[in-house]
């Protein structure tokens, strides 16, 4: 795992590449930065001789790294148990989409959009792909993310989950299998335009151009951490999210909707007064909207929210 060298400038350049192991994994931005800090410290606290020692500290990084994501999951559990409602990954913008709210919204911002930037959106970063993974126990997601999304040989697999090489295999077919059930993911261009028809409808408090767009079995899921109103259970059927919409747009006078890109896919930002409300990814099959995940609490909108050191 990793790359070879010793030197400040290879060991600093191994940072990137594990805060996106770390984020894949847990699900979380802010998770994944503390775990990557926590092996860098690590990594410091050896004496000199044993850092020589290590052939590729990019390897050395990462088997730590993915051993504290595999504990943090652990415990994860637990404290999900306790969370109000249903926890959702944190939602990603594009760099292009940094500056949607107002200056000093959410103190940290700053930092949490810069490590934002760091993360490779592609397939593996969708918000559906992300709520399988959540599906998984820790093992299988560790050995999954290593092997199938970052291509690391089982036989460095096994040295994070302190197993056999082909004990990590059966974790990681176990995990196929549910990644397996998943939608196929639509082309960008056919989402998109079925975003946009999400947003006019919903802009327009149409309830019957709702449902058009809405798959009958659709299922909206939201994310309110019990620190904003949201619905604690999913709603389900189209009828039923799209009245629920409605009823939204109702009690929020004001509510701006923009066509984000949320984790590298057409999704939709909610904003009202300048502040970003709530982030919204959807799932789509046969032009129509299968889920939707709805993430409103405010710890997990960092990112999203402006650089108050920025112009403009």
């Amino acid at each position: 795992m990793g790359t070879a060298g010793t030197g400040a400038d290879a060991i600093a350049g191994e940072r990137r590449q594990l805060l996106n192991i770390a984020y894949r994994m847990l699900g979380s931005l802010a998770e994944a930065e503390d775990a990557v800090q926590e092996a860098y410290t690590r990594w410091y606290a050896l004496p000199r001789r044993r850092q020589e020692e290590i052939a590729s500290p990019g390897a050395w990084l990462t088997t730590v790294t993915s051993r504290i994501c595999l504990d943090l999951l652990g415990s994860a559990r637990a404290r999900r148990e306790r969370y109000v409602g249903v926890w959702l990954p944190e939602p990603l913008p594009d760099r292009a989409e940094r500056g949607l709210g107002r200056p000093g919204d959410l103190v940290g911002a700053t930092g949490l959009a810069d490590l934002a930037d760091q993360i490779v959106l592609d397939e593996s970063v969708a918000m559906a792909f992300l709520v399988v993974l959540e599906s998984m126990t820790p093992a299988e997601r560790v050995a999954f993310v290593l092997h199938d999304v970052f291509r690391y040989p089982f036989a460095e697999i096994a040295d994070v989950l302190g197993r056999t090489p082909a004990a990590c295999k059966q974790l990681a077919s176990s995990a196929r299998r549910r990644v397996a059930g998943a939608p196929t993911p639509v082309p960008s261009a056919g989402r998109a335009d079925t975003v946009r028809r999400v947003k006019e409808a919903w802009e327009s408090k149409d309830i019957a151009a709702l449902v058009a767009v809405l798959d009958p079995a659709a299922m909206m899921t939201a994310d309110g951490g019990g620190m904003v109103g949201a619905a604690l259970r999913p709603v389900k059927g189209g009828a039923r999210i799209a009245q629920y919409m409605v009823a939204i747009a109702d009690k929020a006078p004001g509510l701006e909707l923009l066509e984000r890109s949320v984790n590298g896919a057409p999704g939709l930002v909610a904003r009202r007064d300048g502040v970003v409300m709530t982030v919204a990814s959807f799932d789509v099959t046969d032009g129509r909207v299968t889920r939707i995940w709805a993430v409103r609490n405010p710890e997990k909108l960092g990112p999203w929210l402006r650089d108050p050191s920025a112009p403009w």
